[in-house]
């Protein structure tokens, strides 16, 4: 009995005190909840996307355009952005972090982030700008060749508006391709011309965007690529209407060699691992390599059918170059994979058949190697896909669907988007 008694004392004045407290919280905190805030971490980042491709892909002529960022690791497509109309060319900028898009048919350049949809940044051109290629060596600054208008534009990377001169660099007719020597000193544009004749090349002073004088010892018929060696003594032209690749020294402002490659050439990638020029020439069904290291530029001519464009891996092991044979309406893509050290055929991959639908061009089947060299991208215009190559043995690993299109086929599907431009991110 004595022992029940204590048990209910000590109950009732445990009770006691908890009403008690409540009292005091009640009484001192008022009416108003105080909620406590637990820290949640954030999902950490996919420690395997350390590498990604960026296609580029059209959407008709009246529609919006799009970004497909892939990640290498994953084979997945990990984002996508809408761009302008008629996206011709990306330029991936800061290590990466930033993409900015040509979009010829509304006169645009589109940047944003290549992990993230939104948000895009739109920056308008003068009317007629046709804006066809973007090209930078700088941190700060981004340049655009403008086809239409036959100037080159400057945009800030830090505040994404246009600087000075807001009407851009005037430079030759039709500039279809930029190289800014990685010392930042010299900016060159190679200006196409029309109708096969009227091109040239311009160098231009990117501190204060003064054009410098007409280039020594040059005769120039259609430029349509150029490229900067990665020690900045040397900036190398592709001249589709003579067939020729002329060296310029950049500080003497003048053509110190050239070598024919065959009119018709028509694409040029400078390999930094070999140090070396390669130039497809679908009217020869050739591919080039010259090497870079000298003036001399010797040459070594590889077979090719129809060779579109090229893509050198960075371990320098492997190129692979892609072709598309066109028959009854149809096109039939495929690559090759040259051994690096020779030039010597390793093997051949088929790609698809697909209805012939894009121009035979460059774009028809872009190609860029992954930063790991563990993947080979291939944007096919006319399938409307990405197809992925593992270089690992040298297969066609997966194609990868192009977003959709605002176009359908009969049975009432929607189109798949072209690829136009593909592009490997470090």
């Amino acid at each position: 009995m004595q022992k029940w008694f204590f048990r209910l004392r000590y109950r009732s004045a445990f009770h006691a005190a908890v009403v008690l407290i409540l009292i005091i919280c009640w009484s001192g905190c008022g009416e108003t909840y105080r909620p406590v805030a637990t820290p949640i971490a954030p999902n950490p980042p996919n420690p395997n996307f350390s590498h990604l491709a960026l296609v580029i892909s059209v959407n008709g002529t009246s529609h919006p355009g799009a970004s497909t960022t892939i990640d290498v690791s994953g084979d997945t497509a990990v984002s996508r952005s809408t761009v302008g109309l008629v996206p011709t060319y990306a330029a991936l900028v800061q290590g990466g972090f930033r993409v900015y898009v040509a979009d010829s048919g509304d006169d645009t350049v589109t940047s944003f982030s290549p992990t993230s949809a939104t948000p895009v940044t739109t920056i308008s051109l003068p009317a007629g700008s046709a804006p066809s290629f973007v090209a930078t060596g700088e941190s700060s600054t981004v340049y655009v060749a403008n086809s239409g208008n036959n100037t080159v534009s400057a945009i800030s990377i830090v505040s994404n508006v246009l600087e000075a001169p807001l009407a851009g660099i005037n430079v030759g007719v039709n500039p279809v391709s930029l190289a800014e020597t990685p010392n930042q000193q010299y900016l060159f544009s190679a200006n196409r011309g029309s109708g096969g004749t009227g091109g040239s090349v311009t160098s231009i002073n990117p501190v204060d965007r003064s054009v410098n004088p007409p280039i020594a010892n040059a005769t120039w018929s259609s430029p349509v690529s150029v490229v900067a060696r990665s020690d900045s003594n040397r900036v190398y032209v592709l001249d589709q209407g003579s067939g020729m690749v002329s060296a310029i020294d950049p500080p003497s402002n003048a053509v110190v060699t050239s070598v024919s490659v065959g009119v018709g050439a028509n694409f040029m990638l400078y390999d930094t691992t070999r140090n070396r020029l390669y130039v497809a020439n679908p009217a020869n069904n050739t591919m080039t390599y010259l090497d870079a290291s000298s003036d001399a530029l010797s040459a070594i001519v590889i077979p090719i059918a129809n060779p579109v464009s090229v893509a050198a891996l960075p371990d320098g092991s492997r190129a692979y170059i892609s072709s598309a044979a066109v028959s009854g309406g149809n096109v039939t893509s495929s690559v090759t994979v040259i051994n690096a050290a020779d030039g010597s055929v390793k093997s051949t991959i088929p790609v698809t058949t697909a209805t012939h639908v894009c121009a035979s061009n460059p774009s028809e089947l872009m190609m860029a190697a992954a930063a790991d060299s563990s993947r080979v991208y291939v944007g096919d215009c006319d399938a409307g896909n990405i197809a992925i190559i593992q270089t690992l043995n040298d297969t066609l690993l997966l194609q990868m669907p192009a977003p959709f299109s605002a176009s359908f086929a009969a049975n009432g599907n929607p189109l798949p988007q072209n690829p136009v431009f593909v592009v490997a991110g470090p």
